[in-house]
């Protein structure tokens, strides 16, 4: 019995990672950093995640919504030295409030970001001849 329930509460926490219908996983961070590492070693370049916490709380609290905040990271560029790359960092939110009166919608934030494993810029903006 106690191992179904242990099943059942993985299963549920796997499925609530889950955005609905995209099938991406996003795990829960506090912060961006552990995202951008993982962006980084990933075979494909990107990561996902849902920002929580304190500045996630604080950021719903603000857009008077309870909806997750989303972080897709992708990798745009593979930089010569090991470990660097250019990022693209996106946030979006669904169901933000701007202001009294406007209709609740989703509002997201990119930009882009040179960055290494170390947590530090590149050296040489040189790319890297590997794909």
């Amino acid at each position: 019995m106690l191992k179904t329930l242990v099943y059942v509460m993985i299963a549920l926490a796997n499925s609530a990672a889950l955005v609905q219908g995209s099938g991406v996983l996003r795990r829960p961070v506090e912060e961006v950093r552990p995202l951008l590492i993982e962006a980084i070693d990933a075979p494909a370049g990107e990561a996902h995640g849902r920002l929580t916490g304190q500045v996630a709380d604080a950021i719903g609290r603000q857009f008077k919504t309870a909806e997750p905040i989303n972080v897709d990271v992708t990798t745009l560029i593979r930089y010569a030295e090991d470990g660097c790359r250019r990022l693209s960092v996106l946030f979006w939110q669904e169901d933000v409030q701007l202001g009294q009166g406007v209709p609740a919608k989703r509002q997201t934030v990119e930009f882009g970001i040179n960055y290494c494993r170390t947590g530090m810029p590149p050296r040489s903006l040189e790319k890297s001849v590997q794909p």
